[in-house]
Protein backbone atom coordinates (compact mmCIF):
# COMPACT_ATOMS: atom_id res chain seq x y z
CA UNK A 1 0.00 0.00 0.00
CA UNK A 2 1.74 3.70 -0.99
CA UNK A 3 -0.83 6.15 0.59
CA UNK A 4 -1.46 9.36 -1.79
CA UNK A 5 -0.76 12.42 -0.04
CA UNK A 6 -0.13 15.33 -2.51
CA UNK A 7 -1.35 16.01 -6.22
CA UNK A 8 0.11 18.68 -8.27
CA UNK A 9 -0.42 19.94 -11.70
CA UNK A 10 1.62 21.75 -14.70
CA UNK A 11 0.99 23.44 -17.89
CA UNK A 12 4.05 22.64 -19.89
CA UNK A 13 5.17 24.47 -23.09
CA UNK A 14 8.46 23.70 -24.98
CA UNK A 15 8.59 26.02 -27.51
CA UNK A 16 9.50 24.43 -30.82
CA UNK A 17 12.45 25.84 -33.22
CA UNK A 18 9.74 26.48 -36.72
CA UNK A 19 5.77 26.03 -36.49
CA UNK A 20 4.55 22.69 -36.84
CA UNK A 21 1.41 22.27 -38.68
CA UNK A 22 -0.55 18.95 -37.63
CA UNK A 23 -2.27 16.94 -40.66
CA UNK A 24 -4.93 16.53 -38.21
CA UNK A 25 -5.70 19.89 -37.89
CA UNK A 26 -5.86 21.74 -41.23
CA UNK A 27 -4.28 24.91 -41.06
CA UNK A 28 -3.15 25.50 -37.39
CA UNK A 29 0.30 26.49 -36.43
CA UNK A 30 1.35 24.63 -33.03
CA UNK A 31 4.29 26.66 -32.19
CA UNK A 32 4.95 24.30 -28.92
CA UNK A 33 4.57 20.98 -27.70
CA UNK A 34 1.76 22.08 -24.95
CA UNK A 35 0.23 19.37 -22.44
CA UNK A 36 -0.65 18.96 -19.14
CA UNK A 37 1.52 17.16 -16.24
CA UNK A 38 0.39 15.20 -13.21
CA UNK A 39 2.32 14.50 -10.37
CA UNK A 40 0.81 12.19 -7.76
CA UNK A 41 3.34 11.78 -4.39
CA UNK A 42 2.61 9.15 -2.16
CA UNK A 43 3.44 9.43 1.76
CA UNK A 44 6.31 7.28 1.46
CA UNK A 45 7.81 9.81 -1.45
CA UNK A 46 7.36 7.72 -4.24
CA UNK A 47 6.35 9.96 -7.55
CA UNK A 48 4.54 9.08 -10.13
CA UNK A 49 3.85 11.34 -13.29
CA UNK A 50 1.62 11.10 -16.13
CA UNK A 51 0.70 13.55 -19.26
CA UNK A 52 -2.21 14.46 -21.36
CA UNK A 53 -1.91 16.78 -24.29
CA UNK A 54 -3.13 19.90 -24.32
CA UNK A 55 -4.53 23.00 -26.82
CA UNK A 56 -5.21 25.79 -24.43
CA UNK A 57 -5.51 25.60 -20.69
CA UNK A 58 -8.62 23.56 -21.01
CA UNK A 59 -7.99 21.20 -18.09
CA UNK A 60 -7.59 24.53 -15.53
CA UNK A 61 -9.87 23.13 -12.84
CA UNK A 62 -9.11 19.50 -12.72
CA UNK A 63 -7.13 19.42 -10.11
CA UNK A 64 -9.82 20.79 -7.12
CA UNK A 65 -11.61 17.86 -9.13
CA UNK A 66 -9.65 14.95 -9.05
CA UNK A 67 -7.37 15.93 -5.83
CA UNK A 68 -10.31 14.66 -3.48
CA UNK A 69 -11.05 11.89 -4.89
CA UNK A 70 -7.53 10.50 -5.00
CA UNK A 71 -5.59 11.35 -1.96
CA UNK A 72 -5.70 9.30 0.97
CA UNK A 73 -6.41 6.20 -1.18
CA UNK A 74 -3.40 3.60 -1.85
CA UNK A 75 -2.32 4.77 -4.98
CA UNK A 76 -1.29 0.67 -6.29
CA UNK A 77 -4.98 -0.22 -6.31
CA UNK A 78 -5.09 0.39 -10.17
CA UNK A 79 -8.74 -0.93 -10.28
CA UNK A 80 -9.66 1.77 -6.96
CA UNK A 81 -8.09 4.47 -9.22
CA UNK A 82 -9.85 3.40 -11.86
CA UNK A 83 -12.91 3.51 -10.28
CA UNK A 84 -12.03 6.97 -9.16
CA UNK A 85 -11.19 8.35 -12.44
CA UNK A 86 -14.51 6.65 -13.95
CA UNK A 87 -16.60 8.80 -10.95
CA UNK A 88 -15.12 12.20 -12.30
CA UNK A 89 -15.77 10.52 -15.72
CA UNK A 90 -19.82 11.25 -14.64
CA UNK A 91 -19.35 14.63 -13.92
CA UNK A 92 -18.19 15.10 -17.73
CA UNK A 93 -14.59 15.23 -17.39
CA UNK A 94 -12.64 12.40 -18.80
CA UNK A 95 -9.34 11.84 -16.73
CA UNK A 96 -8.34 8.45 -18.22
CA UNK A 97 -4.99 9.44 -19.14
CA UNK A 98 -3.69 9.93 -15.12
CA UNK A 99 -3.74 6.55 -15.00
CA UNK A 100 -0.28 5.69 -15.74
CA UNK A 101 0.88 7.70 -13.12
CA UNK A 102 -0.51 4.86 -10.35
CA UNK A 103 1.49 2.43 -12.51
CA UNK A 104 4.65 4.75 -12.28
CA UNK A 105 4.57 4.57 -8.49
CA UNK A 106 3.54 0.69 -8.51
CA UNK A 107 6.83 0.53 -10.60
CA UNK A 108 9.11 2.51 -8.35
CA UNK A 109 7.50 1.08 -5.34
CA UNK A 110 8.19 -2.69 -6.34
CA UNK A 111 11.94 -1.13 -8.43
CA UNK A 112 10.74 -3.22 -11.69
CA UNK A 113 9.71 -1.17 -15.40
CA UNK A 114 6.20 -1.39 -15.50
CA UNK A 115 6.27 -3.81 -18.48
CA UNK A 116 8.00 -6.20 -16.60
CA UNK A 117 5.79 -5.87 -14.03
CA UNK A 118 2.69 -6.80 -16.37
CA UNK A 119 4.54 -10.04 -18.03
CA UNK A 120 6.68 -7.92 -20.66
CA UNK A 121 10.40 -8.59 -21.80
CA UNK A 122 13.04 -6.48 -22.30
CA UNK A 123 13.38 -6.73 -26.18
CA UNK A 124 14.74 -4.35 -28.51
CA UNK A 125 11.71 -2.57 -30.21
CA UNK A 126 11.92 -1.42 -33.89
CA UNK A 127 10.08 2.02 -34.67
CA UNK A 128 8.48 3.76 -37.59
CA UNK A 129 9.09 7.68 -38.45
CA UNK A 130 5.82 8.55 -37.81
CA UNK A 131 5.87 12.10 -39.71
CA UNK A 132 3.09 14.46 -39.21
CA UNK A 133 2.72 17.47 -42.00
CA UNK A 134 1.23 17.40 -45.33
CA UNK A 135 4.31 18.62 -47.69
CA UNK A 136 4.27 18.75 -51.02
CA UNK A 137 5.62 16.00 -53.06
CA UNK A 138 9.02 16.74 -53.00
CA UNK A 139 9.30 17.93 -49.57
CA UNK A 140 8.13 14.42 -48.97
CA UNK A 141 10.46 12.38 -50.89
CA UNK A 142 13.59 14.73 -48.92
CA UNK A 143 12.02 13.79 -46.04
CA UNK A 144 11.81 9.80 -46.71
CA UNK A 145 15.30 9.56 -48.17
CA UNK A 146 16.86 11.45 -45.19
CA UNK A 147 14.60 8.88 -42.51
CA UNK A 148 16.16 6.17 -44.31
CA UNK A 149 19.31 7.34 -44.09
CA UNK A 150 18.88 7.59 -40.39
CA UNK A 151 18.35 3.79 -40.23
CA UNK A 152 14.47 3.49 -40.09
CA UNK A 153 12.98 0.26 -42.06
CA UNK A 154 9.65 1.93 -41.60
CA UNK A 155 7.73 5.56 -42.61
CA UNK A 156 4.76 6.68 -42.16
CA UNK A 157 2.92 10.10 -44.54
CA UNK A 158 -0.20 11.95 -44.31
CA UNK A 159 -2.73 12.15 -46.97
CA UNK A 160 -5.36 14.96 -46.50
CA UNK A 161 -5.98 16.93 -50.08
CA UNK A 162 -9.42 17.08 -51.77
CA UNK A 163 -8.31 15.35 -54.51
CA UNK A 164 -7.81 11.84 -54.10
CA UNK A 165 -5.23 11.86 -57.09
CA UNK A 166 -3.38 14.18 -55.41
CA UNK A 167 -2.96 11.72 -52.05
CA UNK A 168 -2.27 8.75 -54.56
CA UNK A 169 0.70 11.17 -56.46
CA UNK A 170 2.13 11.75 -53.38
CA UNK A 171 2.31 8.35 -51.91
CA UNK A 172 3.47 7.29 -55.31
CA UNK A 173 6.19 9.62 -55.29
CA UNK A 174 7.17 8.00 -51.63
CA UNK A 175 7.14 4.89 -52.68
CA UNK A 176 8.99 4.85 -55.89
CA UNK A 177 11.74 6.69 -54.04
CA UNK A 178 12.42 4.72 -51.08
CA UNK A 179 9.82 2.00 -51.24
CA UNK A 180 12.51 -0.11 -52.42
CA UNK A 181 13.94 -0.03 -48.90
CA UNK A 182 11.56 1.14 -46.76
CA UNK A 183 7.66 -0.08 -45.69
CA UNK A 184 5.59 2.71 -46.21
CA UNK A 185 2.27 3.86 -44.52
CA UNK A 186 -0.39 6.06 -44.74
CA UNK A 187 -2.58 8.07 -42.08
CA UNK A 188 -6.01 9.41 -43.60
CA UNK A 189 -6.46 11.25 -40.66
CA UNK A 190 -10.11 10.48 -41.10
CA UNK A 191 -11.15 9.06 -37.73
CA UNK A 192 -11.65 12.50 -36.33
CA UNK A 193 -12.17 15.32 -38.80
CA UNK A 194 -11.17 18.87 -37.23
CA UNK A 195 -11.78 21.77 -38.87
CA UNK A 196 -11.68 24.41 -36.72
CA UNK A 197 -9.02 26.47 -39.12
CA UNK A 198 -9.39 25.49 -42.53
CA UNK A 199 -11.98 22.86 -44.60
CA UNK A 200 -10.47 19.15 -44.88
CA UNK A 201 -12.11 16.56 -46.94
CA UNK A 202 -14.65 13.83 -45.47
CA UNK A 203 -14.16 10.74 -46.84
CA UNK A 204 -16.93 7.89 -47.74
CA UNK A 205 -16.19 4.05 -48.44
CA UNK A 206 -16.38 4.44 -52.03
CA UNK A 207 -13.48 6.98 -51.66
CA UNK A 208 -11.57 5.01 -49.01
CA UNK A 209 -12.19 1.48 -51.44
CA UNK A 210 -10.60 3.73 -54.29
CA UNK A 211 -7.94 4.88 -52.51
CA UNK A 212 -6.95 1.66 -50.52
CA UNK A 213 -6.86 -0.40 -53.99
CA UNK A 214 -4.34 2.24 -55.25
CA UNK A 215 -2.30 2.01 -52.12
CA UNK A 216 -2.77 -1.97 -52.98
CA UNK A 217 -1.19 -1.69 -56.48
CA UNK A 218 1.45 0.67 -55.09
CA UNK A 219 2.64 -2.05 -51.51
CA UNK A 220 1.68 0.50 -49.21
CA UNK A 221 2.00 -1.02 -45.63
CA UNK A 222 -1.12 -0.04 -44.12
CA UNK A 223 -4.16 2.60 -44.64
CA UNK A 224 -4.76 4.38 -41.24
CA UNK A 225 -7.67 6.11 -40.06
CA UNK A 226 -9.77 5.76 -43.58
CA UNK A 227 -13.02 6.77 -42.65
CA UNK A 228 -14.73 7.99 -39.29
CA UNK A 229 -13.95 6.61 -36.01
CA UNK A 230 -17.78 6.17 -35.35
CA UNK A 231 -18.52 4.36 -38.73
CA UNK A 232 -18.33 0.90 -37.68
CA UNK A 233 -20.42 -0.82 -40.54
CA UNK A 234 -18.70 0.96 -42.58
CA UNK A 235 -15.14 0.10 -41.39
CA UNK A 236 -15.94 -3.21 -41.19
CA UNK A 237 -16.80 -3.20 -44.65
CA UNK A 238 -13.76 -1.31 -46.01
CA UNK A 239 -11.37 -3.83 -43.75
CA UNK A 240 -13.08 -7.33 -45.28
CA UNK A 241 -12.34 -5.74 -48.60
CA UNK A 242 -8.97 -4.00 -48.64
CA UNK A 243 -5.90 -6.03 -49.80
CA UNK A 244 -3.85 -4.21 -47.59
CA UNK A 245 -4.36 -4.14 -43.43
CA UNK A 246 -6.50 -1.36 -42.07
CA UNK A 247 -5.40 0.36 -38.81
CA UNK A 248 -7.11 2.78 -36.77
CA UNK A 249 -8.42 3.49 -32.65
CA UNK A 250 -6.32 5.51 -31.35
CA UNK A 251 -8.30 8.45 -29.93
CA UNK A 252 -11.49 6.31 -28.50
CA UNK A 253 -12.22 7.97 -25.45
CA UNK A 254 -15.26 5.90 -24.75
CA UNK A 255 -12.81 3.60 -24.03
CA UNK A 256 -12.12 -0.19 -24.15
CA UNK A 257 -16.27 -1.40 -23.95
CA UNK A 258 -16.07 0.88 -27.91
CA UNK A 259 -12.98 -0.82 -28.71
CA UNK A 260 -13.44 -4.30 -28.05
CA UNK A 261 -16.91 -4.16 -30.22
CA UNK A 262 -15.45 -2.54 -32.53
CA UNK A 263 -12.89 -5.80 -32.00
CA UNK A 264 -15.45 -8.13 -32.82
CA UNK A 265 -17.18 -5.94 -35.34
CA UNK A 266 -13.75 -6.23 -37.39
CA UNK A 267 -13.29 -2.51 -37.72
CA UNK A 268 -9.42 -2.29 -38.30
CA UNK A 269 -7.10 -5.43 -39.06
CA UNK A 270 -4.52 -3.76 -36.59
CA UNK A 271 -6.20 -1.88 -33.72
CA UNK A 272 -3.89 0.93 -32.42
CA UNK A 273 -4.91 3.00 -29.33
CA UNK A 274 -3.26 5.01 -27.27
CA UNK A 275 -3.45 4.41 -23.69
CA UNK A 276 -3.60 8.54 -22.68
CA UNK A 277 -6.32 8.50 -24.85
CA UNK A 278 -8.51 5.90 -24.28
CA UNK A 279 -8.25 4.63 -20.95
CA UNK A 280 -5.27 4.13 -19.36
CA UNK A 281 -2.80 1.10 -19.57
CA UNK A 282 -4.95 -1.55 -18.01
CA UNK A 283 -7.90 -1.22 -20.13
CA UNK A 284 -5.60 -0.54 -23.53
CA UNK A 285 -3.99 -4.20 -22.28
CA UNK A 286 -7.33 -5.36 -22.07
CA UNK A 287 -8.31 -4.29 -25.76
CA UNK A 288 -5.23 -6.13 -26.91
CA UNK A 289 -5.98 -9.51 -25.40
CA UNK A 290 -9.06 -8.82 -26.87
CA UNK A 291 -7.24 -8.76 -29.98
CA UNK A 292 -5.35 -11.46 -29.59
CA UNK A 293 -8.51 -13.50 -29.16
CA UNK A 294 -9.85 -12.81 -32.00
CA UNK A 295 -7.31 -13.29 -34.58
CA UNK A 296 -6.30 -9.61 -35.06
CA UNK A 297 -3.21 -7.74 -34.52
CA UNK A 298 -2.51 -4.64 -31.82
CA UNK A 299 0.05 -1.78 -31.98
CA UNK A 300 -0.28 1.12 -29.65
CA UNK A 301 -0.39 4.98 -31.08
CA UNK A 302 1.87 7.02 -29.09
CA UNK A 303 1.42 10.72 -31.09
CA UNK A 304 1.58 12.90 -27.98
CA UNK A 305 4.64 14.10 -26.00
CA UNK A 306 7.88 11.97 -24.59
CA UNK A 307 5.93 10.63 -21.67
CA UNK A 308 3.04 9.59 -23.65
CA UNK A 309 5.14 7.42 -25.48
CA UNK A 310 7.19 6.13 -22.88
CA UNK A 311 3.29 4.73 -21.59
CA UNK A 312 2.71 3.04 -24.53
CA UNK A 313 6.04 1.91 -25.08
CA UNK A 314 5.73 0.05 -22.17
CA UNK A 315 1.55 -0.75 -23.01
CA UNK A 316 3.67 -2.68 -26.49
CA UNK A 317 6.41 -4.53 -24.74
CA UNK A 318 3.85 -5.42 -21.74
CA UNK A 319 1.08 -7.03 -24.50
CA UNK A 320 3.08 -9.66 -26.52
CA UNK A 321 2.68 -7.89 -29.53
CA UNK A 322 6.15 -6.68 -30.26
CA UNK A 323 7.58 -7.53 -33.59
CA UNK A 324 4.20 -7.56 -34.96
CA UNK A 325 4.44 -3.84 -36.60
CA UNK A 326 7.24 -1.43 -35.68
CA UNK A 327 6.30 1.09 -32.62
CA UNK A 328 4.77 4.88 -33.62
CA UNK A 329 7.60 7.00 -33.21
CA UNK A 330 7.15 10.74 -34.05
CA UNK A 331 9.46 12.67 -35.74
CA UNK A 332 8.85 15.66 -37.92
CA UNK A 333 12.04 17.87 -38.16
CA UNK A 334 12.83 21.02 -37.86
CA UNK A 335 9.59 21.58 -35.49
CA UNK A 336 9.00 18.35 -34.22
CA UNK A 337 12.15 16.58 -32.77
CA UNK A 338 12.98 14.44 -30.22
CA UNK A 339 14.42 16.99 -27.96
CA UNK A 340 11.41 19.12 -28.25
CA UNK A 341 8.99 15.90 -28.09
CA UNK A 342 10.74 14.38 -25.08
CA UNK A 343 11.84 18.26 -23.65
CA UNK A 344 11.23 17.59 -19.61
CA UNK A 345 12.84 14.56 -19.78
CA UNK A 346 16.58 13.55 -18.33
CA UNK A 347 16.84 11.27 -21.07
CA UNK A 348 15.17 11.90 -24.49
CA UNK A 349 14.09 8.40 -26.24
CA UNK A 350 16.58 8.39 -28.67
CA UNK A 351 16.76 5.22 -31.79
CA UNK A 352 19.49 3.39 -33.04
CA UNK A 353 19.40 3.20 -36.45
CA UNK A 354 15.37 2.73 -36.51
CA UNK A 355 15.42 0.45 -33.29
CA UNK A 356 14.93 1.48 -29.54
CA UNK A 357 16.35 -0.39 -26.40
CA UNK A 358 14.46 0.00 -23.15
CA UNK A 359 15.78 0.58 -19.88
CA UNK A 360 15.96 -1.41 -16.90
CA UNK A 361 14.67 1.77 -14.50
CA UNK A 362 11.69 0.95 -12.56
CA UNK A 363 8.18 2.81 -13.30
CA UNK A 364 7.20 4.10 -16.41
CA UNK A 365 11.12 4.38 -17.62
CA UNK A 366 11.99 8.26 -17.53
CA UNK A 367 13.31 10.67 -14.98
CA UNK A 368 11.74 14.38 -15.16
CA UNK A 369 14.51 17.13 -15.35
CA UNK A 370 13.31 19.26 -12.62
CA UNK A 371 15.35 22.70 -14.10
CA UNK A 372 13.55 22.15 -17.66
CA UNK A 373 10.03 21.79 -15.88
CA UNK A 374 10.77 24.75 -13.76
CA UNK A 375 11.75 26.29 -16.89
CA UNK A 376 9.11 25.19 -19.55
CA UNK A 377 6.53 24.07 -17.23
CA UNK A 378 3.98 26.44 -14.76
CA UNK A 379 2.29 24.79 -11.31
CA UNK A 380 -1.63 25.21 -11.50
CA UNK A 381 -2.03 23.16 -9.13
CA UNK A 382 -1.21 21.43 -5.76
CA UNK A 383 -2.90 19.51 -2.78
CA UNK A 384 -2.17 17.84 -0.25
CA UNK A 385 -3.84 16.42 3.29
CA UNK A 386 -4.05 19.61 4.67
CA UNK A 387 -4.83 21.85 1.82
CA UNK A 388 -8.12 19.35 1.57
CA UNK A 389 -9.33 20.22 4.91
CA UNK A 390 -9.00 23.72 4.26
CA UNK A 391 -10.34 23.49 0.94
CA UNK A 392 -13.15 21.68 1.89
CA UNK A 393 -13.98 23.73 5.33
CA UNK A 394 -14.35 27.04 2.83
CA UNK A 395 -16.50 25.04 0.07
CA UNK A 396 -18.81 23.26 2.24
CA UNK A 397 -18.43 24.58 5.94
CA UNK A 398 -16.73 23.50 9.23
CA UNK A 399 -19.66 21.52 10.42
CA UNK A 400 -19.75 19.74 7.15
CA UNK A 401 -15.90 19.11 6.13
CA UNK A 402 -15.72 17.41 9.97
CA UNK A 403 -18.38 15.10 8.41
CA UNK A 404 -17.48 14.25 5.48
CA UNK A 405 -13.80 13.32 7.54
CA UNK A 406 -15.64 10.79 10.01
CA UNK A 407 -17.34 9.63 7.21
CA UNK A 408 -14.24 8.97 5.48
CA UNK A 409 -12.46 7.56 8.51
CA UNK A 410 -14.94 5.20 8.90
CA UNK A 411 -15.54 4.35 5.45
CA UNK A 412 -11.98 4.92 3.55
CA UNK A 413 -8.45 3.98 3.67
CA UNK A 414 -8.16 4.21 7.70
CA UNK A 415 -11.01 1.62 8.22
CA UNK A 416 -9.29 -0.42 5.72
CA UNK A 417 -5.82 -0.42 7.63
CA UNK A 418 -7.24 -0.62 11.09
Amino acid sequence: MSIISQVEMFHVRIPLDKPFYPSWIPGYPATDNRFDLIRITTRDGIQGYSAGPAIASEREGLGNLIAPYLIGHDATDIDLMLQRLREVSYLGVRANWIEPAFWDIRGKLENRPVYQLLGGLNEPVELYASTGEIKDRDSRVFEARKLRDEGFKTIKIRVHEFDVQTDIDHVKAVVDAVGDEMAVGVDANQGWRVTIINDAPLWDLERAKYFADACAEMGVAWLEEPLPMDNYEDLARLTKYSRIPVTGGEIHTNGKSELKMMVEKGCYDIFQPDAIMTGGIAHTLEVAEHCRQHGLKFTPHTWTNGIGFAVNLNVLLASGFNGVKPLEYPVNPPSWTVEKRDGILKQPFHHDQGILHPTHDPGLGFEIDEEKLKKYGKRTFSMNKRKLALYTIKDKGLFTALRLNSNKKKFGVDAKKA
